[in-house]
Protein backbone atom coordinates (compact mmCIF):
# COMPACT_ATOMS: atom_id res chain seq x y z
CA UNK A 1 0.00 0.00 0.00
CA UNK A 2 3.00 2.22 1.07
CA UNK A 3 4.32 1.80 -2.67
CA UNK A 4 1.25 2.31 -4.42
CA UNK A 5 0.82 5.41 -2.41
CA UNK A 6 4.20 6.70 -2.71
CA UNK A 7 4.09 6.15 -6.65
CA UNK A 8 0.74 8.16 -6.49
CA UNK A 9 1.83 11.40 -5.04
CA UNK A 10 5.68 10.85 -7.30
CA UNK A 11 2.83 11.11 -9.93
CA UNK A 12 1.01 13.75 -8.58
CA UNK A 13 4.12 15.70 -7.78
CA UNK A 14 5.25 14.88 -11.89
CA UNK A 15 1.91 16.01 -13.33
CA UNK A 16 2.50 19.49 -11.37
CA UNK A 17 6.08 19.68 -12.13
CA UNK A 18 4.67 19.30 -16.18
CA UNK A 19 2.59 21.87 -15.94
CA UNK A 20 4.95 24.29 -13.82
CA UNK A 21 7.16 23.56 -16.78
CA UNK A 22 4.42 24.32 -19.42
CA UNK A 23 3.05 27.36 -17.54
CA UNK A 24 6.83 28.55 -17.72
CA UNK A 25 6.96 27.84 -20.84
CA UNK A 26 4.17 30.37 -21.99
CA UNK A 27 4.94 32.84 -19.53
CA UNK A 28 8.34 33.51 -20.00
CA UNK A 29 8.30 34.62 -23.22
CA UNK A 30 5.21 36.85 -22.68
CA UNK A 31 6.44 38.26 -19.61
CA UNK A 32 10.37 38.98 -21.37
CA UNK A 33 8.05 40.37 -24.77
CA UNK A 34 5.97 42.89 -22.10
CA UNK A 35 9.69 43.35 -19.59
CA UNK A 36 11.35 44.20 -23.40
CA UNK A 37 8.79 46.43 -24.53
CA UNK A 38 8.96 48.41 -21.11
CA UNK A 39 12.54 48.71 -21.38
CA UNK A 40 12.32 49.84 -24.74
CA UNK A 41 8.98 52.45 -23.66
CA UNK A 42 11.55 53.38 -20.84
CA UNK A 43 15.06 54.08 -22.64
CA UNK A 44 12.96 55.79 -25.76
CA UNK A 45 11.47 58.21 -22.73
CA UNK A 46 14.25 58.22 -20.24
CA UNK A 47 16.99 58.22 -23.32
CA UNK A 48 19.96 60.82 -22.62
CA UNK A 49 19.84 63.74 -25.00
CA UNK A 50 22.91 66.26 -25.69
CA UNK A 51 22.26 69.81 -27.61
CA UNK A 52 24.47 69.47 -30.62
CA UNK A 53 25.64 66.50 -32.71
CA UNK A 54 29.43 65.89 -33.36
CA UNK A 55 29.18 67.81 -36.99
CA UNK A 56 27.30 70.86 -35.53
CA UNK A 57 25.04 71.25 -37.86
CA UNK A 58 21.18 72.02 -37.34
CA UNK A 59 19.10 69.07 -38.44
CA UNK A 60 16.53 71.80 -38.27
CA UNK A 61 17.99 74.02 -41.15
CA UNK A 62 19.28 72.94 -43.91
CA UNK A 63 20.74 74.56 -46.58
CA UNK A 64 19.56 72.95 -49.50
CA UNK A 65 15.92 70.53 -49.65
CA UNK A 66 15.42 68.43 -52.79
CA UNK A 67 11.78 66.61 -53.04
CA UNK A 68 10.91 64.65 -55.73
CA UNK A 69 8.21 62.02 -57.27
CA UNK A 70 11.17 59.74 -57.89
CA UNK A 71 15.26 60.64 -57.32
CA UNK A 72 16.67 58.58 -59.93
CA UNK A 73 14.82 61.18 -62.34
CA UNK A 74 15.71 64.01 -61.13
CA UNK A 75 18.78 64.27 -63.09
CA UNK A 76 17.16 63.34 -66.46
CA UNK A 77 14.35 65.70 -66.02
CA UNK A 78 17.23 68.58 -65.44
CA UNK A 79 18.26 68.14 -68.45
CA UNK A 80 14.91 69.65 -69.78
CA UNK A 81 16.22 72.92 -69.20
CA UNK A 82 17.95 74.12 -72.46
CA UNK A 83 20.67 75.89 -70.55
CA UNK A 84 21.93 72.87 -68.58
CA UNK A 85 21.03 70.47 -70.82
CA UNK A 86 23.59 72.18 -73.08
CA UNK A 87 26.33 72.60 -70.36
CA UNK A 88 25.59 68.93 -68.26
CA UNK A 89 24.47 66.25 -70.90
CA UNK A 90 24.40 63.00 -70.36
CA UNK A 91 27.86 63.12 -68.20
CA UNK A 92 25.42 64.68 -65.71
CA UNK A 93 23.25 61.71 -65.29
CA UNK A 94 26.16 59.01 -65.47
CA UNK A 95 27.83 60.60 -62.91
CA UNK A 96 24.97 60.53 -60.51
CA UNK A 97 24.13 56.66 -61.40
CA UNK A 98 27.64 56.04 -61.18
CA UNK A 99 29.05 57.95 -58.21
CA UNK A 100 31.74 56.03 -55.58
CA UNK A 101 29.48 56.33 -52.94
CA UNK A 102 26.14 54.89 -55.04
CA UNK A 103 28.06 51.74 -56.30
CA UNK A 104 29.75 51.16 -52.62
CA UNK A 105 26.45 50.62 -51.05
CA UNK A 106 25.71 48.83 -53.70
CA UNK A 107 28.20 45.88 -53.54
CA UNK A 108 27.45 46.46 -49.50
CA UNK A 109 23.83 45.17 -50.09
CA UNK A 110 24.37 42.67 -52.62
CA UNK A 111 27.22 40.80 -50.11
CA UNK A 112 24.13 40.54 -47.18
CA UNK A 113 22.35 39.93 -49.40
CA UNK A 114 24.34 36.96 -50.71
CA UNK A 115 25.05 35.99 -47.36
CA UNK A 116 22.32 35.90 -45.18
CA UNK A 117 20.19 34.14 -48.22
CA UNK A 118 17.46 37.22 -48.63
CA UNK A 119 15.06 37.56 -50.86
CA UNK A 120 15.95 41.66 -51.59
CA UNK A 121 17.00 41.91 -55.53
CA UNK A 122 20.03 43.26 -56.67
CA UNK A 123 17.75 46.47 -57.54
CA UNK A 124 16.87 47.38 -54.16
CA UNK A 125 18.68 50.60 -54.19
CA UNK A 126 17.18 51.52 -57.61
CA UNK A 127 13.57 50.56 -56.08
CA UNK A 128 14.35 53.38 -53.50
CA UNK A 129 15.59 55.97 -55.32
CA UNK A 130 12.33 55.34 -57.61
CA UNK A 131 9.94 56.44 -54.40
CA UNK A 132 8.54 60.07 -53.66
CA UNK A 133 11.43 61.51 -51.19
CA UNK A 134 12.93 64.31 -49.57
CA UNK A 135 16.79 64.97 -49.72
CA UNK A 136 18.01 67.79 -47.20
CA UNK A 137 21.97 68.74 -47.28
CA UNK A 138 24.01 70.53 -45.44
CA UNK A 139 27.56 72.28 -45.70
CA UNK A 140 30.70 70.77 -44.88
CA UNK A 141 33.26 73.28 -43.34
CA UNK A 142 34.78 73.63 -46.84
CA UNK A 143 31.03 75.15 -48.06
CA UNK A 144 30.30 71.63 -49.99
CA UNK A 145 26.98 69.99 -49.45
CA UNK A 146 28.29 66.77 -48.12
CA UNK A 147 26.08 66.04 -45.61
CA UNK A 148 22.18 64.61 -46.01
CA UNK A 149 19.50 63.40 -44.73
CA UNK A 150 17.15 61.56 -46.71
CA UNK A 151 13.59 60.46 -46.28
CA UNK A 152 11.97 58.11 -48.38
CA UNK A 153 8.05 56.36 -48.76
CA UNK A 154 7.45 53.29 -49.89
CA UNK A 155 4.79 50.62 -49.45
CA UNK A 156 5.40 47.75 -47.79
CA UNK A 157 8.95 48.97 -46.54
CA UNK A 158 8.12 48.18 -43.11
CA UNK A 159 7.71 44.02 -44.42
CA UNK A 160 11.02 44.33 -46.82
CA UNK A 161 13.17 45.46 -43.79
CA UNK A 162 12.04 42.83 -41.16
CA UNK A 163 15.25 40.92 -41.79
CA UNK A 164 17.32 43.32 -40.67
CA UNK A 165 17.16 43.29 -36.82
CA UNK A 166 18.48 40.14 -37.00
CA UNK A 167 21.18 40.68 -38.99
CA UNK A 168 22.77 43.48 -36.95
CA UNK A 169 23.18 41.17 -34.20
CA UNK A 170 25.92 39.32 -36.29
CA UNK A 171 26.46 41.03 -39.16
CA UNK A 172 30.49 42.50 -39.89
CA UNK A 173 28.97 45.82 -41.74
CA UNK A 174 25.94 46.02 -40.52
CA UNK A 175 25.41 47.30 -36.11
CA UNK A 176 22.31 48.64 -34.03
CA UNK A 177 23.92 52.24 -33.30
CA UNK A 178 20.84 53.93 -30.75
CA UNK A 179 17.18 53.76 -31.26
CA UNK A 180 14.72 56.73 -31.50
CA UNK A 181 11.47 57.26 -30.25
CA UNK A 182 8.45 57.34 -32.70
CA UNK A 183 5.27 57.80 -31.55
CA UNK A 184 5.94 56.28 -28.52
CA UNK A 185 7.63 52.90 -29.91
CA UNK A 186 11.35 52.92 -29.90
CA UNK A 187 12.80 52.40 -33.33
CA UNK A 188 16.80 51.15 -33.82
CA UNK A 189 18.90 53.23 -35.62
CA UNK A 190 21.31 50.83 -37.98
CA UNK A 191 24.95 51.57 -39.14
CA UNK A 192 25.76 50.50 -42.33
CA UNK A 193 29.51 50.32 -42.97
CA UNK A 194 30.88 50.69 -46.52
CA UNK A 195 34.28 51.11 -48.44
CA UNK A 196 36.21 50.84 -45.19
CA UNK A 197 35.73 53.72 -42.99
CA UNK A 198 32.77 55.05 -44.47
CA UNK A 199 29.10 54.51 -43.19
CA UNK A 200 25.34 55.18 -43.39
CA UNK A 201 23.13 55.39 -40.48
CA UNK A 202 19.12 54.59 -41.00
CA UNK A 203 15.76 53.65 -39.57
CA UNK A 204 12.44 52.94 -40.86
CA UNK A 205 9.15 52.99 -39.45
CA UNK A 206 6.17 51.80 -41.09
CA UNK A 207 6.35 52.83 -44.83
CA UNK A 208 9.18 55.46 -44.21
CA UNK A 209 12.66 55.06 -44.27
CA UNK A 210 15.41 57.43 -43.38
CA UNK A 211 18.90 57.51 -44.17
CA UNK A 212 21.54 59.71 -42.78
CA UNK A 213 24.71 60.60 -44.97
CA UNK A 214 27.12 59.64 -40.84
CA UNK A 215 26.49 58.80 -37.62
CA UNK A 216 28.17 62.52 -36.57
CA UNK A 217 24.76 63.71 -37.95
CA UNK A 218 22.30 62.20 -34.98
CA UNK A 219 25.11 61.72 -32.29
CA UNK A 220 27.32 64.11 -30.21
CA UNK A 221 29.54 61.45 -30.51
CA UNK A 222 30.11 57.98 -31.85
CA UNK A 223 32.34 55.71 -29.24
CA UNK A 224 34.35 52.76 -31.22
CA UNK A 225 32.72 50.30 -29.67
CA UNK A 226 29.13 51.38 -30.74
CA UNK A 227 30.42 50.92 -34.40
CA UNK A 228 31.64 47.41 -33.96
CA UNK A 229 29.73 46.01 -31.18
CA UNK A 230 25.84 47.87 -31.42
CA UNK A 231 26.74 49.55 -28.44
CA UNK A 232 23.83 52.21 -27.83
CA UNK A 233 25.77 54.18 -25.21
CA UNK A 234 25.93 57.16 -27.69
CA UNK A 235 23.99 60.09 -26.96
CA UNK A 236 21.65 61.31 -29.58
CA UNK A 237 21.57 65.05 -30.09
CA UNK A 238 18.28 66.53 -29.56
CA UNK A 239 17.29 69.00 -32.44
CA UNK A 240 19.00 65.72 -34.93
CA UNK A 241 16.49 63.02 -33.20
CA UNK A 242 13.55 65.24 -33.24
CA UNK A 243 13.88 65.56 -36.77
CA UNK A 244 14.39 62.71 -37.78
CA UNK A 245 11.12 61.16 -35.30
CA UNK A 246 9.15 63.67 -37.37
CA UNK A 247 9.89 62.40 -40.44
CA UNK A 248 9.70 58.67 -39.85
CA UNK A 249 6.22 59.45 -38.05
CA UNK A 250 5.04 61.49 -41.59
CA UNK A 251 5.83 65.25 -40.73
CA UNK A 252 7.45 67.82 -42.71
CA UNK A 253 9.92 69.28 -40.22
CA UNK A 254 11.89 71.42 -43.30
CA UNK A 255 8.68 73.20 -45.10
CA UNK A 256 8.92 75.95 -42.40
CA UNK A 257 12.02 76.27 -42.42
CA UNK A 258 12.14 77.42 -46.29
CA UNK A 259 8.33 78.49 -46.02
CA UNK A 260 6.98 75.88 -48.44
CA UNK A 261 3.24 74.92 -48.96
CA UNK A 262 2.56 71.11 -49.24
CA UNK A 263 3.74 69.76 -52.31
CA UNK A 264 0.95 68.99 -54.68
CA UNK A 265 1.03 67.51 -58.09
CA UNK A 266 5.01 68.44 -58.51
CA UNK A 267 7.32 66.12 -60.02
CA UNK A 268 10.26 68.02 -58.31
CA UNK A 269 10.82 70.92 -55.86
CA UNK A 270 14.30 72.20 -55.06
CA UNK A 271 14.53 74.99 -52.43
CA UNK A 272 18.26 77.05 -52.10
CA UNK A 273 18.59 78.99 -48.94
CA UNK A 274 20.40 82.23 -49.25
CA UNK A 275 23.26 80.89 -46.70
CA UNK A 276 24.16 78.40 -48.99
CA UNK A 277 23.88 80.37 -52.20
CA UNK A 278 25.15 84.08 -50.72
CA UNK A 279 28.74 82.27 -50.32
CA UNK A 280 29.13 83.49 -46.60
CA UNK A 281 27.84 86.74 -47.29
CA UNK A 282 24.64 86.29 -46.18
CA UNK A 283 24.36 88.99 -42.96
CA UNK A 284 25.41 91.62 -45.29
CA UNK A 285 21.97 90.70 -47.75
CA UNK A 286 19.64 89.70 -44.91
CA UNK A 287 16.58 90.43 -47.36
CA UNK A 288 17.73 87.53 -49.49
CA UNK A 289 16.02 84.47 -48.15
CA UNK A 290 16.52 81.50 -51.15
CA UNK A 291 15.88 80.33 -54.37
CA UNK A 292 13.28 77.84 -55.60
CA UNK A 293 13.35 75.74 -58.81
CA UNK A 294 9.89 73.29 -59.17
CA UNK A 295 8.98 70.91 -61.83
CA UNK A 296 5.14 70.86 -62.85
CA UNK A 297 2.81 70.03 -65.61
CA UNK A 298 4.66 72.90 -67.57
CA UNK A 299 8.17 72.68 -67.35
CA UNK A 300 10.15 74.13 -64.35
CA UNK A 301 9.59 77.79 -63.07
CA UNK A 302 11.83 79.71 -60.55
CA UNK A 303 11.17 81.81 -57.72
CA UNK A 304 13.01 84.24 -55.64
CA UNK A 305 12.33 84.24 -51.61
CA UNK A 306 12.38 87.55 -49.52
CA UNK A 307 12.36 88.54 -45.89
CA UNK A 308 11.23 91.56 -44.19
CA UNK A 309 13.93 93.76 -42.28
CA UNK A 310 14.01 96.43 -40.20
CA UNK A 311 14.46 99.70 -41.84
CA UNK A 312 15.14 98.29 -45.22
CA UNK A 313 15.09 100.28 -48.31
CA UNK A 314 12.66 100.29 -50.95
CA UNK A 315 14.04 97.97 -53.58
CA UNK A 316 15.38 100.34 -56.75
CA UNK A 317 17.95 98.55 -58.54
CA UNK A 318 17.55 100.95 -61.79
CA UNK A 319 20.21 103.76 -60.72
CA UNK A 320 22.37 100.57 -60.92
CA UNK A 321 21.98 99.66 -63.92
CA UNK A 322 22.03 102.74 -65.39
CA UNK A 323 25.73 103.30 -64.20
CA UNK A 324 26.81 99.66 -65.20
CA UNK A 325 28.37 99.50 -68.85
CA UNK A 326 27.21 97.59 -71.30
CA UNK A 327 29.25 94.39 -72.20
CA UNK A 328 28.73 92.51 -68.92
CA UNK A 329 29.65 88.71 -68.45
CA UNK A 330 26.91 88.27 -65.65
CA UNK A 331 25.76 90.74 -62.65
CA UNK A 332 23.62 90.24 -59.55
CA UNK A 333 22.20 93.67 -57.76
CA UNK A 334 21.31 93.58 -53.90
CA UNK A 335 19.61 94.91 -51.01
CA UNK A 336 22.33 95.75 -48.45
CA UNK A 337 22.14 95.47 -44.81
CA UNK A 338 21.17 99.10 -43.36
CA UNK A 339 23.15 98.23 -40.34
CA UNK A 340 25.92 96.07 -41.41
CA UNK A 341 27.57 98.68 -43.19
CA UNK A 342 28.29 100.18 -40.00
CA UNK A 343 29.27 97.52 -38.63
CA UNK A 344 31.60 96.33 -41.10
CA UNK A 345 33.17 100.07 -41.65
CA UNK A 346 33.64 100.40 -38.23
CA UNK A 347 35.57 96.91 -37.69
CA UNK A 348 37.85 97.89 -40.73
CA UNK A 349 39.57 101.20 -39.20
CA UNK A 350 37.07 103.65 -40.10
CA UNK A 351 36.30 104.55 -37.12
CA UNK A 352 33.01 104.68 -35.02
CA UNK A 353 32.13 108.87 -36.11
CA UNK A 354 33.28 108.19 -39.89
CA UNK A 355 31.68 104.59 -39.79
CA UNK A 356 27.92 106.24 -38.60
CA UNK A 357 28.14 109.06 -40.97
CA UNK A 358 29.21 107.14 -44.12
CA UNK A 359 26.35 104.11 -43.30
CA UNK A 360 24.20 106.94 -42.82
CA UNK A 361 24.63 108.40 -46.19
CA UNK A 362 24.63 105.13 -48.14
CA UNK A 363 21.39 103.89 -49.82
CA UNK A 364 21.17 100.41 -48.80
CA UNK A 365 21.33 99.13 -53.13
CA UNK A 366 24.75 98.01 -54.45
CA UNK A 367 25.67 95.98 -58.01
CA UNK A 368 28.42 94.12 -58.99
CA UNK A 369 29.11 93.14 -62.36
CA UNK A 370 32.27 90.84 -63.86
CA UNK A 371 33.56 91.53 -67.70
CA UNK A 372 35.40 89.39 -69.94
CA UNK A 373 37.75 92.03 -70.96
CA UNK A 374 38.55 92.00 -66.86
CA UNK A 375 39.61 89.16 -64.52
CA UNK A 376 36.99 86.93 -62.30
CA UNK A 377 38.35 88.74 -59.59
CA UNK A 378 38.19 92.53 -60.62
CA UNK A 379 34.50 93.05 -60.70
CA UNK A 380 33.17 96.15 -60.69
CA UNK A 381 30.88 97.22 -58.03
CA UNK A 382 28.44 100.31 -58.12
CA UNK A 383 26.54 101.96 -54.94
CA UNK A 384 24.48 104.88 -54.60
CA UNK A 385 24.33 107.61 -51.80
CA UNK A 386 21.39 109.01 -50.19
CA UNK A 387 21.88 112.68 -51.06
CA UNK A 388 24.00 114.87 -52.43
CA UNK A 389 27.56 114.55 -50.48
CA UNK A 390 29.12 117.39 -48.82
CA UNK A 391 32.76 118.32 -48.01
CA UNK A 392 33.48 115.82 -45.03
CA UNK A 393 31.63 112.87 -46.81
CA UNK A 394 34.20 113.23 -49.39
CA UNK A 395 36.91 113.40 -47.30
CA UNK A 396 35.32 110.63 -45.27
CA UNK A 397 35.46 108.58 -48.39
CA UNK A 398 39.07 109.21 -49.20
CA UNK A 399 40.36 108.51 -45.42
CA UNK A 400 38.55 104.97 -45.76
CA UNK A 401 39.92 104.55 -49.43
CA UNK A 402 43.43 105.31 -47.65
CA UNK A 403 43.25 103.19 -44.51
CA UNK A 404 41.60 100.27 -45.98
CA UNK A 405 43.25 99.82 -50.16
CA UNK A 406 47.10 98.65 -49.98
CA UNK A 407 49.35 96.26 -48.80
CA UNK A 408 52.88 96.58 -47.09
CA UNK A 409 55.41 97.57 -50.21
CA UNK A 410 58.86 96.52 -48.39
CA UNK A 411 60.46 98.95 -50.95
CA UNK A 412 57.88 101.82 -50.39
CA UNK A 413 58.70 105.39 -48.70
CA UNK A 414 55.82 105.16 -46.04
CA UNK A 415 55.26 101.21 -46.75
CA UNK A 416 52.70 101.92 -49.14
CA UNK A 417 52.58 103.81 -52.19
CA UNK A 418 50.45 107.14 -53.00
CA UNK A 419 46.71 107.91 -53.00
CA UNK A 420 46.34 109.64 -56.26
CA UNK A 421 43.49 112.04 -55.89
CA UNK A 422 41.71 114.13 -58.25
CA UNK A 423 38.20 116.48 -58.11
CA UNK A 424 36.46 117.80 -61.07
CA UNK A 425 33.58 119.19 -60.61
CA UNK A 426 31.02 116.57 -59.32
CA UNK A 427 33.41 114.01 -60.07
CA UNK A 428 35.80 112.85 -56.87
CA UNK A 429 38.66 109.97 -57.51
CA UNK A 430 40.88 108.12 -55.63
CA UNK A 431 43.57 105.32 -56.96
CA UNK A 432 46.32 103.31 -55.37
CA UNK A 433 49.15 101.12 -57.28
CA UNK A 434 49.41 98.07 -55.20
CA UNK A 435 51.86 95.56 -55.85
CA UNK A 436 50.48 91.85 -56.48
CA UNK A 437 51.65 88.74 -58.55
CA UNK A 438 47.95 88.78 -60.12
CA UNK A 439 47.71 92.18 -60.67
CA UNK A 440 46.41 93.39 -64.54
CA UNK A 441 49.94 95.38 -65.31
CA UNK A 442 53.28 94.26 -65.20
CA UNK A 443 55.55 96.03 -62.63
CA UNK A 444 57.80 97.95 -65.34
CA UNK A 445 54.21 99.86 -66.14
CA UNK A 446 54.09 101.36 -62.67
CA UNK A 447 54.80 104.99 -61.55
CA UNK A 448 57.23 103.46 -59.06
CA UNK A 449 58.31 100.32 -61.13
CA UNK A 450 61.59 100.39 -58.98
CA UNK A 451 59.56 99.93 -55.36
CA UNK A 452 57.38 97.08 -56.82
CA UNK A 453 57.98 94.22 -55.07
CA UNK A 454 55.92 91.69 -57.10
CA UNK A 455 55.98 91.02 -61.16
CA UNK A 456 52.33 92.89 -61.46
CA UNK A 457 50.33 95.28 -59.69
CA UNK A 458 46.79 96.52 -59.45
CA UNK A 459 45.59 100.40 -60.49
CA UNK A 460 42.66 100.17 -57.71
CA UNK A 461 39.81 103.01 -58.44
CA UNK A 462 37.32 104.24 -56.23
CA UNK A 463 35.17 106.96 -58.14
CA UNK A 464 32.37 109.15 -56.84
CA UNK A 465 30.03 110.99 -59.75
CA UNK A 466 27.45 112.76 -58.13
CA UNK A 467 25.34 110.29 -55.62
CA UNK A 468 27.28 107.22 -57.85
CA UNK A 469 30.42 105.36 -56.30
CA UNK A 470 31.95 103.26 -58.23
CA UNK A 471 34.91 100.94 -57.19
CA UNK A 472 37.08 98.24 -58.76
CA UNK A 473 40.68 96.40 -58.82
CA UNK A 474 40.62 97.42 -62.41
CA UNK A 475 40.91 100.74 -63.08
CA UNK A 476 39.68 100.50 -66.86
CA UNK A 477 36.00 99.45 -65.47
CA UNK A 478 35.87 101.96 -63.18
CA UNK A 479 36.92 104.99 -66.26
CA UNK A 480 34.19 102.59 -68.80
CA UNK A 481 31.32 103.42 -65.92
CA UNK A 482 32.52 106.97 -65.60
CA UNK A 483 31.91 107.24 -69.35
CA UNK A 484 28.57 105.82 -69.14
CA UNK A 485 27.74 108.12 -66.88
CA UNK A 486 28.62 110.83 -68.71
CA UNK A 487 26.76 109.07 -71.98
CA UNK A 488 29.75 108.26 -73.64
CA UNK A 489 29.24 104.59 -73.50
CA UNK A 490 25.80 102.73 -73.27
CA UNK A 491 24.44 101.26 -69.78
CA UNK A 492 23.44 98.17 -69.49
CA UNK A 493 20.10 99.71 -68.41
CA UNK A 494 19.18 99.95 -71.98
CA UNK A 495 18.56 96.19 -72.71
CA UNK A 496 17.01 95.59 -69.28
CA UNK A 497 13.42 95.08 -68.96
CA UNK A 498 11.73 98.41 -67.47
CA UNK A 499 8.52 96.67 -66.11
CA UNK A 500 9.92 94.51 -63.82
CA UNK A 501 12.66 94.37 -61.07
CA UNK A 502 16.10 92.59 -62.34
CA UNK A 503 17.99 91.45 -59.90
CA UNK A 504 20.26 89.31 -62.11
CA UNK A 505 21.90 89.70 -65.67
CA UNK A 506 23.13 86.60 -67.08
CA UNK A 507 25.62 86.77 -70.71
CA UNK A 508 26.28 83.35 -71.70
CA UNK A 509 28.55 84.55 -74.13
CA UNK A 510 30.84 86.85 -72.49
CA UNK A 511 30.49 84.75 -69.66
CA UNK A 512 31.78 81.05 -71.45
CA UNK A 513 34.82 83.69 -72.29
CA UNK A 514 35.84 85.08 -68.95
CA UNK A 515 35.45 81.58 -67.44
CA UNK A 516 37.45 80.33 -70.35
CA UNK A 517 40.49 82.80 -69.97
CA UNK A 518 40.55 81.77 -66.55
CA UNK A 519 40.69 78.14 -66.43
CA UNK A 520 43.55 78.67 -69.09
CA UNK A 521 45.48 81.17 -67.03
CA UNK A 522 45.33 79.50 -63.99
CA UNK A 523 46.45 76.03 -66.18
CA UNK A 524 49.69 76.73 -67.87
CA UNK A 525 50.91 73.94 -70.14
CA UNK A 526 53.87 73.53 -68.49
CA UNK A 527 53.33 73.32 -65.21
CA UNK A 528 49.79 71.46 -65.09
CA UNK A 529 49.83 69.20 -68.28
CA UNK A 530 47.58 66.97 -66.80
CA UNK A 531 45.06 69.11 -65.40
CA UNK A 532 45.31 71.53 -68.99
CA UNK A 533 44.53 68.58 -70.80
CA UNK A 534 41.49 67.77 -69.13
CA UNK A 535 40.28 71.07 -68.76
CA UNK A 536 40.62 71.17 -73.01
CA UNK A 537 38.79 67.74 -73.58
CA UNK A 538 35.69 68.28 -70.60
CA UNK A 539 35.31 71.76 -69.62
CA UNK A 540 35.79 73.71 -72.45
CA UNK A 541 33.88 72.49 -74.76
CA UNK A 542 30.84 72.74 -72.18
CA UNK A 543 31.86 76.13 -71.93
CA UNK A 544 31.60 77.24 -75.77
CA UNK A 545 28.09 75.56 -75.81
CA UNK A 546 26.97 77.75 -73.14
CA UNK A 547 28.37 80.93 -75.45
CA UNK A 548 25.77 79.66 -77.59
CA UNK A 549 22.86 81.18 -75.65
CA UNK A 550 21.47 84.21 -75.73
CA UNK A 551 21.48 86.65 -73.23
CA UNK A 552 18.45 86.42 -70.10
CA UNK A 553 17.59 89.01 -67.59
CA UNK A 554 15.85 87.47 -64.16
CA UNK A 555 13.03 89.34 -63.69
CA UNK A 556 10.46 89.76 -60.64
CA UNK A 557 7.37 92.35 -60.15
CA UNK A 558 7.72 95.22 -58.73
CA UNK A 559 7.91 95.02 -55.25
CA UNK A 560 9.19 98.17 -52.54
CA UNK A 561 10.13 95.60 -49.63
CA UNK A 562 9.52 92.56 -48.73
CA UNK A 563 6.53 91.55 -46.60
CA UNK A 564 6.88 89.08 -43.98
CA UNK A 565 9.12 85.74 -43.95
CA UNK A 566 9.64 84.04 -47.32
CA UNK A 567 7.95 86.09 -49.43
CA UNK A 568 7.86 84.04 -52.44
CA UNK A 569 8.37 85.38 -55.72
CA UNK A 570 8.05 84.28 -59.57
CA UNK A 571 10.94 84.71 -60.88
CA UNK A 572 10.88 85.08 -64.69
CA UNK A 573 13.84 84.24 -67.20
CA UNK A 574 13.65 87.15 -70.16
CA UNK A 575 15.43 85.93 -72.57
CA UNK A 576 17.10 89.82 -74.51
Amino acid sequence: MRDSSSASQKSARSGRLRLLLIALVIALPVASGGLFAWLQQRSAGDRHLVERNALGLDLARPDVLIESQSLSRLPRDLLAVPLLRDTLTEDFVFYYEQNADRLGLAGSLRRIVYEHDLEWRDTLLDELLDQPAQVALWRDAGGRLRHFLVAIERGGLARLLEPVAKLALNDSQLSVAGELNVDGIAVPLYRLRYQNQRSVLFASHGDRLIVASSADMLFAEMPAKASSSGDDSAPLAQVSAETAESLLSGGQPFDARFGLAPREGLAHRIALGSEYLALGYQRFIPSFAGLRFEMGEGGWRSFLALHEVDGQPAFDFAPVWRAMPMGASACVALPAAPAMAERLLDRVGAGAEVATRLSARLSGTAGLCWYAESRLHSPLLVGQLTAAPDEQTDADIGALFGSVIGAWETFAENGSFPVQEEQQGDLHTWRREVSSNFGQYPADQAEHADAMAARGFFRISLARRGQTLLFSLDDQLVDKALATLDKRFPPLAEVLPGDALVPAFLAPEALAALLERETLDSLPKDMEPVFRNAAETHLLPKLRALAGHKRYALAVPQTEHADGRWQWLPLEWRAL
